[in-house]
């Protein structure tokens, strides 16, 4: 159990304060419409450069940890890769001519490291930077606002090869070099910018469970992982992730801001988690799922350092701030990006088997977080295993950062649910989403009564994604757009019933 000294009780206040919200949404029925969100409140959908673009021997770009793990027996679901995904190297316009049909105000996307540094470093790819040049403009030519992602998981391989990535202090160096390259070449027209997508999910399953790229673990009976140490590495991943962030954001407001006048986030990826009962114990293994998600990312951006939690927990293994690391860390943050999808519950871990089995980053934490509570569960289903619809996480996610962090800007920048993939299905049937719609319906009302009646300072909402896309180990298997993909014909775009309600949304006042 967590001792809850002085420190903590003005957080546990918080804890039980978000719970009694209960799990019925709390609040009267509201008719969303566009204008019933505060003026200038951004609506987007986003994407990833790796499960859009495809063409990835095209004009230059060199191969990345995940075209290198996609190509590995048995490691994506459906054996599939991403050579050409959805093919949006090629099809950006009439890509950008959906959004704006749709009635959207920004897009969200990433640049490939690779196509502008084939080498990680080195010789920049100008080919690179001209289709991204191209694909800004398009946006800006039809009102719509690009949201820059600088780093969503597609590492150059040849940095891995050359010094494992993120496991070495010299990837600051080179993440900065690019993120500058970004600012120079791009930043004229980019106000948004996202330095790290889901840094928590990355140095988790790339580095802990070896679930993704590139694939380490050391997990007992993980027949898969060739190497790694599930026990510090990711600890050492997120590490440097937090110093890059903190680098390149102290180069954009020292050499670019005054002039270009952008801003810089991270997005990180978020659980709501609620206690299994109102016991103290419960609350407390809630708080410490939180800490080791949320709070590994975000305390030290806020606050100069890990949560305490973690320190406690996970001793001499967590890597330490100098002091300098801790003041150039804090503040760091313009906004704070949420990918938000879903809710579990939360109880101690109060079996040592598993932990001394698992010997990594989750058992860290002390909590069990599962979807079902006496084998009922926690909402419906979305087609992948762990998404289940649970709307109310959002507005009591959305309160938790009100209130821990001191009620900074937030945007989400992810939020959806996907269909399965199924060949059998008619197109016309797999048009008919309605699930889809309800989802958004009831996630948009929960965080418009976090805004409205809560107080929260919420700027935007993205909708994950455009497009069915390749969704990383899954392939695809998984279908979350609101435009359908025709695979097995040139990739065509067919609008879901989710376009036809988001277009009406979107247009009404």
């Amino acid at each position: 159990m967590m001792v809850w000294g002085k420190g903590n009780v003005g957080l546990l206040v918080i804890i039980i304060e978000v719970v009694a919200f209960g799990f019925q949404a709390c609040f009267s029925e509201i008719n969303i419409t566009r204008g019933s969100f505060p003026k200038g409140f951004v609506f987007g959908t986003a994407s990833s450069a790796f499960q859009y673009e495809g063409a990835v021997k095209e004009d230059g770009r060199g191969p990345s940890v995940w075209d290198t793990f996609s190509h590995k027996f048995g490691k994506i679901a459906d054996f599939s890769n991403a050579d050409v995904a959805v093919d949006q190297y090629h099809l950006y316009e009439s890509d950008v001519q959906l959004m704006k049909d749709m009635g959207m105000d920004a897009y969200r996307f990433s640049i490939s490291w690779s196509r502008i540094y084939p080498d990680g470093s080195g010789e920049i790819n100008q080919a690179g930077v001209d289709h991204y040049n191209k694909l800004i403009n398009a946006l800006l030519a039809k009102g719509i606002e690009p949201y820059v992602t600088i780093y969503h998981w597609d590492l150059p391989q040849a940095l891995e090869d050359k010094y494992n990535g993120w496991l070495d202090s010299r990837i600051i160096k080179d993440f900065a070099t690019f993120a500058e390259t970004c600012f120079q070449k791009f930043g004229d027209r980019v106000k948004h910018w996202i330095t790290f997508n889901e840094p928590h999910t990355f140095s988790v399953q790339g580095y802990d469970v070896g679930l993704q790229a590139p694939g380490r673990c050391s997990i007992i009976l993980h027949i898969t992982c060739r190497a790694g140490n599930s026990a510090t590495e990711p600890y050492i991943v997120g590490h440097h992730v937090l110093l890059s962030h903190a680098t390149v954001v102290d180069i954009y407001r020292k050499k670019y801001k005054a002039k270009q006048q952008g801003s810089v986030g991270l997005s990180f990826d978020v659980m709501w988690f609620e206690p299994t009962s109102n016991t103290t114990e419960d609350i407390e293994a809630a708080q410490r799922a939180q800490d080791f998600q949320l709070g590994w990312f975000l305390d030290p951006l806020m606050f100069g350092d890990y949560p305490s939690s973690m320190r406690r927990r996970v001793g001499k293994r967590l890597p330490e701030f100098t002091r300098a690391e801790s003041s150039i860390l804090k503040g760091s943050l313009d906004f704070v990006g949420i990918n938000h999808y879903t809710t579990y519950y939360a109880k101690p871990n109060s079996s040592n088997a598993i932990g001394t089995l698992l010997n990594d980053s989750i058992a860290d934490s002390g909590a069990v977080t599962l979807p079902f509570k006496n084998l009922q569960p926690i909402g419906d289903r979305a087609s992948s295993i762990w998404l289940y619809i649970v709307p109310v996480g959002m507005r009591k996610l959305m309160n938790y950062i009100k209130q821990k962090y001191g009620n900074p800007p937030v945007i989400i920048t992810e939020n959806g649910m996907d269909d399965p993939n199924n060949p059998l299905t008619p197109i016309k049937d797999a048009l008919k989403d309605d699930k889809r719609i309800k989802y958004h319906n009831d996630y948009l009302k929960n965080l418009l009564a976090s805004i409205k009646e809560d107080g929260c300072n919420v700027k935007g909402y993205f909708v994950w994604s455009l497009l069915d896309n390749w969704e990383w180990a899954a392939g695809y298997t998984s279908r979350f757009g609101l435009f359908f993909v025709d695979y097995n014909d040139k990739r065509k775009r067919y609008p879901k019933n989710s376009v036809q309600w988001f277009t009406k949304f979107l247009n009404s006042t």
